[in-house]
């Protein structure tokens, strides 16, 4: 009875310090923004542009934030969005760095800044759907949902169709590549798992939506043979010699 008890505080006492380290990573709340001095809006910029640049993402957010609720109108009001954005990335806040991206788009859907707030909006959705601890650890993730890659992507296609001149863009079209093949993996890994299990339809249109949706990866060809062989087990020769030849003449190319 005791060690239960004794289990189960302790269980109690490490949710509640899990529950606290999350709220020290999160958005300021007011009392983090009185503790900013009472100084104008230009000294204080000048306070969290140092300390941003220092590294200080945390301390950054506290200041940056304080300008965002005390001068919402101010001159630097967009700057400071965009620096919030910034120091919300680096310290791993992406949801709130989402939500101020969201905010500025919608408010200023004409700024000329608004290249760097989709090319953040894609950094942001990546960095999302990382995990750095199984990262860490080499854990292959390519069978996770990939929502938040889809997301990104979307985001830096926007980017790239509408601001072919950004100096974002060519950054841009490098991840673009990158996501594109993340991608078509996951839909392969999805057709693995259902290969596996003798479900050979599902794993055949897993491999054609590859075809066909992301056939610029360089992941085409195993689609092209998950198809085959999902054929052949389906009893559909023709279906499968056709998957077949166009994984032969792709190989040519």
């Amino acid at each position: 009875m005791i060690n239960r008890i004794g289990k189960r505080a302790f269980a109690i006492v490490f949710t509640v310090s899990l529950l606290g380290l999350g709220a020290c990573s999160s958005a300021p709340d007011a009392e983090d923004i009185q503790r900013v001095p009472n100084k104008s809006a230009q000294a204080l910029y000048d306070d969290a542009k140092q300390t941003l640049d220092s590294g200080l993402y945390a301390r950054a957010i506290e200041l940056l934030s304080a300008i965002d609720s005390r001068y919402p109108f101010g001159p630097m009001s967009k700057q400071v969005q965009m620096d919030l954005v910034y120091a919300h990335y680096q310290a791993g806040n992406t949801e709130q760095a989402l939500a101020t991206i969201d905010r500025f788009i919608r408010l200023n859907p004409n700024h000329k800044d608004l290249d760097y707030m989709y090319y953040m909006r894609g950094l942001v959705n990546i960095k999302a759907d990382k995990n750095a601890f199984q990262e860490y650890f080499g854990v292959d993730r390519a069978d996770r949902d990939a929502n938040r890659t889809r997301v990104a992507f979307t985001d830096l296609s926007t980017l790239v169709n509408r601001f072919p001149d950004s100096s974002y863009a060519p950054e841009a079209k490098r991840r673009l590549v990158w996501l594109l093949n993340k991608m078509a993996r996951y839909e392969l890994k999805v057709a693995d798992y259902y290969y596996e299990r003798e479900a050979y339809l599902a794993a055949a249109n897993r491999g054609k939506y590859v075809v066909e949706h992301y056939s610029q990866s360089s992941y085409l060809n195993e689609a092209l043979e998950m198809m085959e062989k999902s054929y052949n087990k389906l009893g559909l020769p023709e279906l499968s010699k056709h998957a077949k030849m166009t994984r032969e003449l792709n190989k040519k190319k």
